[in-house]
Formats: C-alpha cells, sequence, structure tokens
C-alpha cells in the first residue's frame, strides 16, 4: 500500500506517525553496554602472521545491551541529508575483537573500528586484510565490530554460505543474540562510545584513546554511508570516518533490506539507488572509491552519487583500482611487514585463479589499491592530528553507458584522472576495475593484463633502466600528495625490478 502513496502523502502519513511515537523512543541511543572479556582466540580472519612478535595482543569481548532503530522523519533523497528518528528497542549480544600494541608507549592514540563486512556470510575483517601493515607499524588499536546479524546467526546469509560465529563455534558464541540489522547502526554507536569511556570497559586497557574513527568496506561502506547521513548526526560518537569501496548508495535502516534486496522498498527506512555524502558533515571523512565502486557492478555506481569535497569530505577515486585484487588474495594473510620484496612481488602477479572461481581474464594486481588505503589511513588520521585536510584530487574521467559508467582510457587502455600512481603512469600491465567474468568475484576483481615485450619495448626503448626511473619519478610525485608513503618505497621500487619483464 505504501508504494501506491505520493511522495506527499507518505511524507503526511510518517508525520503523524511520528507525532504519536513515545517521548522515550526519541532517545539518541541507549546506555553503553555490559562488556566482558572472551579469554580464548577469536574466530576472524586476521591473517597467519604473529601478531605478538610484531609488538601487538588480541583479546576479545562480548557486548550485551539494548539498542535503538531508526527510521526516517521523511524520505530519502539523493543528497543525503536525512532525519531520522530512534524507532524502538531491542536486546542483543555481540563481540568485538581488540588488536592493540602490547606497549602503551607505542599507541599512536587513534583506535580504527571497522565494521565487519558480512557478504561472505561471515564476519570479514576487510580493511584490516587490505591496510593491516600501516595499523601495525604506526601503532594503531583496532577494533572489529560485530555489527550485523548475518555476521552471529545461522541462516541468515542470502548467499548461503559462509560461517557466522554462532555456528563456526557454538560453544563460545552461543550467548549472542542479534535483533536483526536495523539495530547494527546503534549496536556500533555504543561500541564506539564504549571505546571512549574513561576506565569503564576494559577494552584498551590502560591505553586512552584520542581520536576514534569509524571504518569499513564494500557492504560495510554502504552502512557508513546511511550512518553518516542519518544516525552519525545524532549519536555524534565518531571522530572521523574512513569509507572504503562505497557505491551508489547506502543501506537500509530496516531489517528485511540490505543493499541489494529484492524486498518491496518501504520510504519510512529505504534509501535511493543513488545517495550522496551530506554536504553538512558533521567530522571529517575520506573515502577512497576504486573503478568497481564507480561502475557498480551489480549495484548503483558511485560514479552517479559523486559529492563534491567539502569542509569535512575528501573522495579519492583511484585509477587502476578493482574492487578486490590480488593482495587482498594473497598479502593480506601472509604480509606482516617482515617479508622479502621477492616474496611479495609473488602477490602481485596477476591470475586468472582467484577466490575458487576461474576467471576469463587475469585479476587485477592490486598495487595501488593496497599502497593507496595505506594511505588513507594515515590521511585521515593525519586530519584529525592536524586539522588539514588533504588536497582534493581529479576525478576518474568516465561517460554514462546505460544504467553502468565506462571509463576514458589512455592509449594503454588505463582510465584517465582519478588518483594517479606509478603503476597507471608508468604501467607493464593494463589494469582496470572492470571487465572480468567468472563467477560472482569475477565481476569484483578487474583485470590486470601484463603487456607482452614488444609493447613494453615501445614504452621504454631504453629498458628497465629507463622504466625505473620514470616509474620512481612518478612515485615520488605520489608519496609528495599524500597518496603513497615514504614508509612503502623502498619495497615498492624493489617490486617493480623484481616484476619488469621487458629487455634488462
Amino acid at each position: 500500500m505504501l508504494t501506491r502513496l505520493s511522495r506527499r502523502s507518505a511524507v503526511l502519513l510518517y508525520s503523524a506517525a511520528f507525532a504519536c511515537t513515545p517521548a522515550a523512543l526519541f532517545a539518541q541511543s541507549e546506555p553503553a553496554p555490559a562488556i566482558a572479556s572472551l579469554p580464548g582466540k577469536p574466530v576472524l580472519l586476521m591473517g597467519s602472521y604473529d601478531l605478538a612478535g610484531i609488538g601487538y595482543q588480541v583479546g576479545e569481548f562480548t557486548a550485551a545491551g539494548k539498542a535503538s532503530r531508526y527510521a526516517l522523519k521523511r524520505p530519502a533523497t539523493i543528497d543525503g541529508k536525512l532525519a531520522a528518528v530512534a524507532d524502538g528497542t531491542a536486546d542483543y549480544a555481540t563481540r568485538y575483537v581488540v588488536i592493540r600494541p602490547s606497549d602503551p608507549k607505542k599507541f599512536n592514540g587513534t583506535v580504527l573500528v571497522e565494521w565487519l563486512n558480512v557478504t561472505a556470510g561471515q564476519d570479514t575483517p576487510a580493511d584490516w586484510m587490505v591496510a593491516h601493515r600501516e595499523i601495525l607499524r604506526r601503532g594503531f588499536a583496532y577494533v572489529a565490530v560485530s555489527a550485523q546479524k548475518v555476521g552471529i546467526e545461522p541462516g541468515t546469509s542470502v548467499m548461503g554460505m559462509g560461517l557466522p560465529l554462532k555456528k563456526a563455534n557454538p560453544a563460545r558464541y552461543g550467548s549472542l543474540s542479534h535483533p536483526g540489522d536495523a539495530f547494527s547502526y546503534d549496536i556500533y554507536s555504543q561500541a564506539g562510545r564504549a571505546l571512549k569511556a574513561k576506565g569503564s570497559s576494559g577494552l584498551l586497557g590502560n591505553l586512552a584513546p584520542r581520536r576514534v574513527i569509524g571504518i569499513g568496506e564494500s557492504q560495510s561502506a554502504a552502512y557508513l554511508v546511511t550512518y553518516v547521513d542519518a544516525v552519525d548526526p545524532l549519536a555524534k560518537v565518531y571522530d572521523g570516518f574512513l569509507v572504503h569501496s562505497r557505491f551508489g548508495s547506502g543501506s537500509s535502516l530496516s531489517n528485511n533490506r540490505g543493499i541489494d534486496s529484492k524486498a518491496a522498498p518501504n520510504p519510512q527506512y529505504d534509501m535511493p539507488a543513488q545517495m550522496r555524502f551530506r554536504s553538512d558533515m558533521r567530522v571529517p571523512l575520506l573515502s577512497l572509491v576504486t573503478e568497481t565502486d564507480l561502475n557498480g557492478s551489480r549495484l548503483t555506481g558511485y560514479a552517479g552519487s559523486r559529492t563534491p569535497d567539502g569542509k569535512n569530505l575528501r573522495v579519492w577515486e583511484l585509477a587502476g583500482a578493482a574492487h578486490a585484487d590480488g593482495y587482498l588474495f594473497g598479502g593480506a594473510f601472509m604480509d606482516d611487514g617482515k617479508r622479502s620484496a621477492a616474496e611479495l612481488a609473488k602477490v602481485f602477479v596477476p591470475s586468472v585463479n582467484g577466490a575458487g572461481s576461474k576467471l576469463e581474464k587475469p585479476y587485477n594486481s592490486g598495487q595501488p589499491h593496497h599502497y593507496v588505503l595505506q594511505a588513507a589511513v594515515r590521511g585521515i588520521d593525519s586530519w584529525l592530528r592536524s586539522g588539514r585536510a588533504p588536497a582534493s584530487t581529479p576525478i576518474v574521467a568516465t561517460r554514462a553507458d546505460g544504467d553502468k559508467w565506462a571509463f576514458v582510457t589512455d592509449a594503454n587502455g588505463i582510465a584517465k584522472g582519478g588518483v594517479r600512481t606509478p603503476w597507471t603512469d608508468v604501467p607493464t600491465m593494463r589494469l582496470s576495475g572492470i571487465g572480468n567474468s567468472g563467477g560472482f568475484i569475477g565481476i569484483l576483481v578487474g583485470v590486470g593484463e601484463p603487456f607482452d615485450a614488444a609493447k613494453l619495448a615501445a614504452l621504454y626503448p631504453d629498458g628497465k633502466a629507463e622504466y625505473l626511473k620514470r616509474f620512481t619519478a612518478s612515485l615520488d610525485a605520489a608519496i609528495a600528495k599524500g597518496h603513497l608513503l615514504s614508509d612503502d618505497r623502498r619495497e615498492i621500487l624493489d617490486i617493480a625490478a623484481i616484476n619488469y619483464q621487458g629487455a634488462p
């Protein structure tokens, strides 16, 4: 019935409904949850390396309390200026995984709080996997939050796959209970608030955070878009956000519609197919967007939701990057910061075998994505420390192509514009975020098609020496702009020298 109402009638109906809502439901958030330590090894993909040997320790905690859900006072619009109110409460019990420096003196004062990704039917720390090197070497604390029901409760994955916590280890996680994703936003707020509560939660031991940053990738990024546009103005918890690989819209505020649902729309909770970051954002937000995200794959692309940079917003559109890539498939699990350049070089050699799928073309190798995300982590932290926003960047050159977006490319088949790196400007392969196929993963991994010897000879007539000279100049330019980090310079150059397949 609601879908047949005119926009004006829907607004009047919602206004009347909220006018009758008890005042108690309009609280910004419920009280802080009860926190308890959960001894033993957490169920979470944190990698095969030894964190203790890097100076970090891992703890797991349960968090139990009462969470609010939210509804819109008026239907959402593309500008992202959403007006939300609390709309009922429910009990919940979830878990946090805390990774922090063992030596308090090495803590840099910033906590990164990741909204765990549940696309695969289980909790996945996507940002940790791709950017953990920067987190570990710079003394960040990191907290993973099981914000969504799919990560906890069996039988809730729309893909029919994965190992939610209560299935992976029923004895360990049997006490957890999630009332549904409508309550995930306040569950996430309460996690941030618990970390800021001085000495009351025990989550960080004797560490005292000065900055708490919300982060999330892909599906989690969609939830963060809605969180920033609708919930953050009420909750006012996080000091900044890193929104990584968002698509065109945000997630629903309801239980039964995610970002790719076929359920009937309900304008009291749901978002339009294209939704921008709100222009009056409360705190700094840095968003890293790959070519795949701009195009949209199965979802609407961010190219249709582009938001101009403002006082508290910077968006980095990264040329030559895919949503998933070689580093995610390999380096994420083994890269402890102590691997040789030769070992890491193998990670960045594209393959047609990706995450159990046989792909039509080799996947994107992943150098731009991995190394620029690490710079983005430092970028949002530096922004909060200094009050100086990163410089605005060009957008990737796009054109409408039906219901998707195509890229304007150079002579090497690489997208023009956007954040530039040596892999796009001094290339040895065609890197793109689109154009592959082969199972579900095929639409996310882009392509990494190595140039043949003739192409390399045409690009670099004087061989490897010319290539490395030009590569180094491009690398240093990207470092100067803050899009790559000087910490990674030697490693990047060594890998480039190893993987170059042209004339010596």
